[in-house]
């Protein structure tokens, strides 16, 4: 007895030191820095046993570092920020072992407070000197916004003119910049055609997380069409490890019905996206139909030693009724257009060494564009004579190129120079035109100081059209105080750029003998300034934003008859005779300046409100060879309103979300194209300008619970009438409504 007693007493006398040892604790220790090498403080450190007991978690500290004691067993790492991509790792700590993991971290270039656009490396919103308004995720799938114009309807600075509704020619304004005078990217790869025009009626926001506007030229880094500025799209990224199957399907008036389906998901350094989606409509007269397809991809692929490889494609194909100027002339039956538009994009990033990062990539755009009117529908025998004439025409335009940066990165800033190639091909009908196009860049950004930061570059271009051209920019943006009190930070921001943008091809390249294109054109040129301010109140729950801009363009293109005496210097050739001939030259100026005011503020957490005014002073300054009276010398640049504005406002109460927008669109002035005038003698409509308007749009949604959200809008809520274009009439009050439903994610 005693002897088993003893046995007893020794087991446990030699059991309990070994029970400790294997319970000593595992110490997980690192830094975490962002790309330039500082350090993060702030960032939560989330290590996930694998056996299901509950996570640790901690946060670094102001010099970067984490420090966790985990017993020993299995972990999934996470190492997030909300400006910043996370990072995780999966790891197997022993009893008593240390590691340490010392993580960079990027910037999430997907969240709204990060600017990936402004500067050739991504920067936070509050160290960007230029403009910038960034609609993210939240805000499109809140809104329930379909296309994109109608997200960008509300954006300061912006305005668009629609030949009708959904399907109709569209294009946008910025700043009281022609229509061509933005740079549109998409992941990185340029949407315009060459020239700079752009058609955004078949731009849906199908697999869409981020939009970025910034306002002033950009051409010192983005060459060519960026005159005013520069829209972005950025197409979703798969985040979670359990793999997000994402359906829409929604309907209502007009025929009109929207389904769309989207797998995403990451996983080892992999992540993926795909979506497709197509949109029709009957529309609300005869021949007003859409129907639009979209495809979209994003595939990125995580290497050892920080190389990043990823891939974005993304095609639109749509075909469009065109009932024409109903409201001045008969229905047209048969007139239609189609579009396929393809962007690809494929890009390498790397670091050697510390500092220096490295980024190749290769682009390609792809337009096929066809108006076709079979049969005349109408004509009339008096005056003005108005008559619908049969035709058919189409183009399809090309766009490769690629490109190469580095950047030193330093606390304290960056520096970046790049190299772009590209090769613009266009088949005009039966027209083929070529040109090649070089760029090299220098983008800097230093803070000397916590409170400043500057910005400088400049871009030398070669143009194939008008050989070589240097653009400048410069920027800077002051911290006049910190808080967060009633009184939060204040900020002060001025920019100053120079943009340009080459001839279209048509206006260099055109074959047909009697209007030739002209070679020897001449750029067209931008000069922008703005300089603004912007304020956080009650402890960041109000930011107030106020810019003032002023923009001079010069050595516009215009089309102009060669006749006798005129200010054509080329003889007519032989078979044109004088009239019937003419070419392009550079003879437009035009000015617009004015303010941008935007307010966005969450006074408690179930309410959002943003709203913004936009008011250009516009002026053509000299047009020698208007077609029209609404473009003469001292009228307002064309469809530019000198007041509009928005507002949003947004209430979550228990299981649903309502969202009110509001639009306002002030007079513009237009043409109906179509008047005749004899003297002082007017036949047809002959206005001159576009009434204002105010719309209302409501949006509600309802969470069901298990991944499906019942959704629901009204657009046009008080049915009132406008146009966005003389003689096109908009939708009166129309519903939609749809379930949304997720199944997997995290």
């Amino acid at each position: 007895m005693n002897h088993r007693l003893l046995r007893s007493a020794f087991c446990v006398l030699f059991l309990i030191p070994t029970s400790q040892a294997t319970q000593q604790p595992a110490q997980l220790t690192g830094t975490v820095r962002d790309p330039s090498g500082a350090t993060i403080a702030g960032a939560e450190v989330t290590a996930e046993p694998s056996d299901g007991r509950p996570a640790s978690r901690t946060a670094t500290d102001s010099a970067g570092r984490f420090d966790l004691s985990l017993p020993p067993g299995r972990y999934r790492v996470r190492i997030a920020h909300p400006q910043f991509t996370p990072q995780v790792r999966s790891m197997t700590l022993a009893a008593g072992e240390s590691q340490q993991w010392d993580v960079r971290l990027e910037l999430e270039r997907l969240s709204a407070a990060v600017v990936v656009t402004a500067q050739a490396e991504p920067v936070t919103a509050q160290n960007s000197t230029a403009p910038v308004h960034a609609i993210p995720a939240e805000e499109i799938e809140r809104r329930q916004a379909v296309t994109l114009i109608s997200l960008l309807a509300t954006t300061p600075g912006i305005g668009f003119s629609r030949l009708g509704n959904e399907g109709g020619l569209t294009t946008l304004f910025l700043n009281g910049g022609n229509s061509n005078f933005t740079k549109f990217l998409v992941d990185g790869t340029p949407l315009n055609e060459p020239g700079g025009s752009l058609e955004l009626s078949s731009f849906t926001v199908d697999n869409i997380s981020k939009i970025e506007v910034v306002r002033g030229a950009a051409s010192a880094l983005y060459g060519s069409d960026a005159l005013t500025g520069v829209v972005q799209v950025f197409t979703h990224r798969g985040r979670t490890t359990t793999p997000a199957l994402d359906l829409l399907a929604e309907g209502g008036q007009f025929g009109t019905g929207h389904g769309r389906v989207r797998l995403s998901g990451a996983r080892d350094g992999f992540d993926y996206s795909a979506a497709v989606a197509h949109l029709f409509t009957d529309g609300e007269l005869p021949n007003d139909y859409f129907r639009n397809t979209t495809f979209s991809s994003n595939v990125g692929v995580q290497l050892p030693a920080g190389h990043m490889l990823r891939l974005a494609l993304r095609q639109n194909t749509s075909d469009a009724g065109a009932p024409g100027q109903t409201l001045y002339t008969p229905v047209n039956r048969d007139q239609h257009h189609r579009l396929k538009h393809f962007t690809a994009h494929l890009s390498w990033e790397f670091f050697t060494g510390a500092r220096w990062r490295h980024r190749l990539a290769g682009s390609e755009t792809n337009l096929r564009q066809r108006f076709e009117n079979p049969t005349s529908d109408f004509c009339f025998p008096d005056p003005p004579f108005l008559c619908d004439f049969p035709f058919s025409s189409g183009h399809e335009i090309n766009r490769a190129g690629v490109s190469q940066q580095s950047s030193y990165l330093f606390p304290q800033g960056t520096v970046s120079f790049g190299y772009q190639f590209e090769v613009e091909n266009g088949f005009l009908n039966s027209l083929h035109a070529r040109r090649n196009n070089h760029g090299g860049y220098l983008d800097a950004r230093l803070e000397p100081m916590r409170r400043l930061v500057l910005t400088a570059g400049f871009r030398v271009e070669g143009n194939d059209s008008f050989g070589v051209e240097a653009v400048p920019r410069i920027g800077a943006s002051y911290t006049v105080r910190f808080g967060r009190g009633f009184w939060g930070a204040t900020r002060l921001r001025i920019s100053f750029g120079q943009g340009i943008k080459e001839p279209t091809l048509t206006q260099s390249f055109s074959g047909d003998p009697c209007f030739p294109g002209n070679p020897a054109l001449r750029p067209e040129r931008s000069r922008t300034l703005s300089a603004g301010i912007e304020q956080a109140l009650a402890e960041d729950r109000v930011r107030v934003a106020l810019d003032w801009f002023d923009n001079l363009f010069r050595d516009i293109a215009s089309f102009t008859f060669c006749l006798a005496g005129g200010p054509c210097p080329v003889p007519p050739p032989p078979g044109c005779g004088s009239g019937f001939f003419g070419t392009f030259f550079n003879t437009d100026r035009a000015r617009a300046r004015g303010l941008n005011l935007s307010v966005e503020a969450k006074p408690v957490r179930w309410l959002q409100i943003a709203g913004h005014y936009s008011y250009v002073d516009s002026r053509v300054l000299e047009s020698p060879n208007a077609s029209d009276p609404s473009l003469i010398p001292g009228n307002r640049l064309f469809r530019r309103p000198v007041h509009s504005g928005s507002l949003l406002v947004g209430v979550a109460a228990w299981r649903t979300y309502w969202n009110l927008t509001g639009i306002f669109v002030g007079r513009r002035t237009d043409s109906d194209f179509l008047s005749l005038r004899i003297g002082n003698d007017c036949f047809g409509p002959c206005q001159t300008s576009n009434p204002g308007y105010v719309r209302i749009d409501l949006a509600v949604s309802y969470t069901l619970g298990r991944g499906a959200t019942l959704f629901g809008r009204v657009e046009n809520l008080f049915d009132k009438p406008y146009q966005d274009a003389l003689g096109f009439p908009a939708y009166g009050l129309n519903a939609q409504g749809g379930l949304r439903f997720r199944l997997g994610g995290e």
